[in-house]
């Protein structure tokens, strides 16, 4: 695999990049997607929207301020100065990110790339424990964190605290000027490492480079969104998850849009605030949009031009319901972190309840089986995909378990329909999607098996009507341990306390024994069969 000499002084993720080998396919058909070799993706996204549309254009909004681009860019290059001048971050280096949706985040993660550094945002609900795993893994140098979420950090990494005018960083960026030369990075260097969980608990990084963040932009965005400058973006993803990175920082600023971020929202809160604050362009995930509908609040949508749907399987029932509701059809799709974002969708006309829609200008799908051989329309198998971004897993040797024959395998089952259309059918390993979040069960139950009653446990995710699925736990105690509702309530609280919130088993059954099979593997189907039941 041929790479543009690198801006990197930090070779560190290049020399974990996968051999040449076990690389995807990459595929750039689309004219737009064809970038120069010297591309520094902020300068791109921020520089260039700026000069083009004006500074005075609104560019990142909250509940309390606006900043527009020119004060965006003013202040995403004193962050910039700041890590290179105050903070010794050179082109390679890792930055970790740890905050909810505000500007600042959004102006850390700018900076960042600007000084040629490499950012790895992280959610704000984890716990030391999981952000030990991704320093472990990432090797930042120094972490930006939102002032109220200091706590849960390793104490040897290096932190800079923002959010305020009075917080450090804030006090730092005064002392320097509002220009900076940005890195000329070149377009295949990584810009960020995002963390997904495997089946095995053990959190993977994919690394993406500086054209990948223009890809997803001039592909799904442009192509199936066809945003306008005068769009306003919102949504409920974390710009630590992709889905939420680009849909809510990338398309926007490839756009000139504006993008109000929220620090968190229940499904009621933000369909209040898409009507106060005339949304147009809206992402979160199936379990919002039915609770939204659910609550009666389905007509303060009626604004939004793209409502998008991604992170787990949209129900038919709820695209159905939406569109008879607000009036305009849901967009469903289909990414994942490894491609970075969504590649198969539709929109407007094209969306079609119960289908996930058609490939995405600029990428290609298949169904294969099990062989990698193509699979008749009508068949289920595993869904392939190729395009302009792919996965690079950072040293790992999952990454020959991803890729195969150049094809990215999602890990998902889906039908292919003689016109085009996609169906999911279900997702073919252990990962827990409940409410749009990955959940790995092997994840949990390492939690679990952390309290003193737990002597054994399993988990899985059984179906659920407003999650889509959620975490079951089948616990076996320790002896003398009687179950009951109190042990259910300790077990989910300890779950909270150690692991992110969302991961606690909202369901709990107890058993004397888990099933294995002769060779003493955990049969984790029988679990499965045993909830429905």
């Amino acid at each position: 695999m041929r790479l543009t000499p690198s801006a990197h002084t930090d070779s560190f993720c290049r020399d974990r990049l996968p051999p040449g080998d076990q690389w995807p396919r990459l595929v750039f058909d689309l004219p737009e997607l064809h970038y120069p070799d010297r591309l520094n993706a902020a300068t791109v996204l921020l520089d260039e929207t700026t000069a083009r549309l004006g500074p005075e254009r609104p560019c990142l909004r909250s509940p309390h301020e606006t900043w527009t681009y020119g004060e965006v860019l003013a202040r995403a290059n004193r962050i910039a100065h700041v890590l290179t001048a105050e903070l010794g971050v050179v082109p390679g280096n890792r930055v970790l990110l740890r905050g909810p949706n505000t500007p600042w985040l959004a102006a850390c993660w700018l900076g960042v790339l600007k000084a040629g550094a490499v950012a790895v945002a992280t959610m704000p609900m984890l716990r030391r424990g999981e952000l030990d795993k991704i320093t472990d893994r990432a090797r930042p140098t120094v972490a930006l964190c939102d002032e109220r979420l200091l706590e849960e950090l390793p104490p040897a990494l290096p932190v800079v605290a923002y959010g305020t005018e009075r917080a450090e960083l804030a006090e730092r960026c005064a002392r320097h000027p509002a220009t900076f030369a940005d890195v000329p990075t070149a377009a295949d260097d990584v810009a960020l490492l995002a963390f997904t969980s495997g089946t095995t608990g053990t959190p993977k990084a994919t690394m993406h480079f500086h054209r990948d963040l223009l890809a997803i932009a001039d592909t799904f965005s442009r192509h199936v969104l066809r945003p306008t400058p005068d769009d306003v973006f919102c949504g409920t993803p974390p710009l630590a998850f992709t889905f939420g990175l680009g849909g809510l920082l990338v398309f926007p600023l490839r756009a000139g849009a504006s993008v109000l971020l929220l620090d968190r929202a229940t499904p009621r809160e933000l369909a209040s605030v898409v009507a106060e604050q005339a949304v147009t362009v809206l992402f979160t995930a199936p379990t919002a949009y039915r609770a939204i509908l659910g609550s009666g609040d389905g007509p303060l949508l009626a604004g939004v031009r793209r409502a998008v749907s991604a992170g787990e399987a949209l129900p038919a029932a709820v695209a159905e319901r939406y569109r008879d509701v607000v009036g305009s059809p849901l967009i469903d799709g289909i990414g994942s972190t490894e491609m970075l974002h969504v590649f198969i969708s539709a929109a407007g006309d094209d969306a079609r309840p119960g289908f996930t829609g058609k490939v995405v200008p600029g990428f290609r799908a298949a169904v294969l089986d099990a062989d990698g051989r193509p699979v008749p329309d009508g068949t289920p198998g595993r869904l392939a995909v190729q395009g302009p971004t792919g996965c690079r897993y950072l040293g790992d040797p999952r990454q020959a378990g991803y890729v195969r024959d150049g094809w990215n395998i999602t890990g998902d089952t889906y039908v292919r329909e003689p016109d085009g259309y996609f169906r999911f059918v279900a997702r073919s390993d252990d990962m827990i999607v409940s409410s749009g979040y990955n959940i790995a069960a092997p994840e949990v139950e390492e939690v679990l098996l952390t309290h003193p009653d737990v002597e054994e446990c399993a988990v899985v995710g059984t179906p659920d009507p407003d999650r889509g699925a959620v975490v079951t736990a089948f616990v076996v105690l320790r002896p003398g341990v009687a179950p009951g509702p109190q042990v259910v309530h300790a077990l989910q609280e300890h779950a909270k306390a150690v692991a992110a919130p969302y991961k606690y088993p909202r369901r709990v059954r107890f058993l004397e024994a888990l099933p294995r099979s002769a060779g003493g593997k955990l049969q984790r189907y029988l679990l499965r069969e045993r909830r429905r039941g």
